[in-house]
């Protein structure tokens, strides 16, 4: 009968040891999609542990893993759908929702050379550089506390609250006719309208996305360089016809319409990270890589936005007639298009990190080789137009995908919203330094021109120092 008892007693423990080990290898994800029991299910099986308290008889082999496309993905790939109708759909709706927020940021230069010779004609460079300096440092800047409250509690009241914003912010703008008014209106309501859509439209596709990120990131990030196409241009043809404030009021509407197009379609798949608040977290610059990248986006963003404030009207002052100076600002968006789709599949193929750096690089090259010396030459100015467009297009599309990078997807809103906390300085600042340079010129452009060209050129050292301490020099190298 002992006998019989203890071989019962085996029995149940072997069976125990098997189901458990059965259970661990064949259901990789819990129902939730959630990476985290897998990972814990493998460590159980390394340690030997059954869930009891008592040890094991001997220690049970680990699964089998899966080889890693990049050494900076910690997680298998099998997490990540990689694609599906949902997923594109999410890839859609952020498209919608950056077509408007960031097509708005990309049309900032028109608005700059109409107001600086209509309503504010009064007003210095400077002065007008601010309100759009405001803009873009609030569109970046919530992202510190819209990018925790994203990883908490979803998309959904974000995107909402945007739509909101930036529609009235439009509306208000049409109405608008002193400084203080636009600072009101386009700078405080559409900054924040800007943030609070543009940040869960990127984050969201790194719920989907870890192998393909680059690309996908990159597609929907063309939303916004096809905003700078449309809307400068509609607005161009608009003008004279209705008059300013009937023309922003037709741009509120289409904003309307692709934000609730973003409304339906931008979901999350992760639950929220474990123990996480909505209260951003500074601890996180302790990693050097991370406080390298931010601060190499934060040179970048401040020289990117002074061409796209100042090309028409560098323009206008070197003898280019009205319509060709606004159309110059569509296509240095047309092929900012480009710049943000090719280099997000070069990306997941050669490195994040290395494709931001060629990128930067042609920035610098195409701002002091070619803008500091061509003047008022058609032709300079297109191909000016055509090199940076293409270059600070993977400025934009890059930066997350480099940050996703660095971190779980589960935290990236975090650390998304708590690096342009720190960038949206330098976005607050650019447009009014360059005004400021402008203005002690005496409306020469080549002081705002090196401004930029050495803000890039900081940026570069940046990114090339923080590959660098990941991988060495070694120039093949995958990052």
């Amino acid at each position: 009968m002992s006998r019989l008892i203890g071989n019962g007693r085996l029995g149940r423990e072997a069976h125990d040891e098997t189901s458990n080990l059965s259970h661990t290898e064949l259901a990789p994800l819990d129902v939730n999609g959630d990476p985290r029991r897998h990972a814990d299910s493998d460590r159980n099986i390394q340690s030997g542990y059954n869930g009891s308290t008592t040890p094991d008889r001997e220690e049970l082999p680990s699964a089998p893993t899966k080889p890693h496309r990049y050494p900076f993905e910690s997680q298998s790939e099998d997490i990540f759908p990689e694609g599906g109708l949902r997923a594109w759909l999410v890839v859609l709706g952020s498209f919608s929702g950056m077509l408007a927020s960031f097509g708005l940021m990309n049309t900032v230069g028109t608005f700059q050379a109409y107001l600086s010779t209509h309503q504010l004609v009064n007003e210095s460079p400077s002065a007008v550089g601010w309100i759009f300096g405001i803009y873009v440092f609030l569109a970046f800047g919530c992202g510190l506390q819209i990018g925790p409250i994203f990883d908490r509690k979803g998309p959904r009241w974000l995107v909402v609250g945007g739509t909101v914003c930036l529609v009235v912010s439009m509306i208000g703008v049409s109405q608008s006719t002193r400084f203080w008014h636009f600072i009101l209106t386009f700078s405080i309501l559409g900054g924040v309208g800007t943030s609070l859509i543009f940040t869960p439209a990127v984050g969201a596709i790194a719920h989907f996305f870890s192998r393909r990120r680059g690309a996908a990131t990159g597609l929907a990030a063309t939303g916004g360089s096809f905003g700078g196409i449309i809307f400068p241009l509609a607005l161009q043809a608009l003008f004279p016809k209705v008059g300013f404030a009937w023309s922003v009021r037709i741009l509120a509407l289409i904003f309307l319409i692709l934000l609730i197009i973003a409304n339906l379609l931008i979901r999350t798949r992760l639950p929220p990270k474990v123990g996480s608040n909505v209260w951003p977290d500074f601890r996180i610059f302790g990693d050097v890589t991370f406080a390298l990248t931010t601060a190499g986006v934060f040179f970048i963003e401040w020289g990117l936005f002074v061409p796209l404030s100042f090309i028409s009207s560098y323009a206008l002052a070197n003898g280019v007639d009205e319509a060709f100076s606004y159309q110059l600002l569509a296509v240095l968006n047309a092929s900012s298009v480009f710049g943000r789709v090719v280099p997000g599949y070069v990306a997941d193929r050669l490195g994040r990190f290395n494709t931001m750096i060629m990128a930067v690089a042609l920035c610098l090259i195409s701002t002091l080789g070619i803008w500091l010396n061509i003047g008022g030459n058609i032709a300079g100015l297109c191909a000016f137009a055509v090199l940076f467009g293409f270059g600070s297009g993977s400025n934009i599309s890059l930066t997350p995908v480099c940050v996703g990078q660095l971190c779980d997807p589960e935290v990236f809103g975090r650390w998304y919203g708590t690096m342009y906390t720190i960038v949206s300085i330098g976005c607050l600042t650019g447009i009014p330094i360059a005004g400021e340079i402008l203005a002690r010129n005496e409306g020469d452009f080549w002081g705002l021109i090196v401004f930029t060209g050495l803000s890039y050129a900081a940026g570069l050292m940046c990114f090339t120092t923080a590959r660098i301490l990941k991988v060495g020099w070694k120039l093949t190298a995958v990052y």
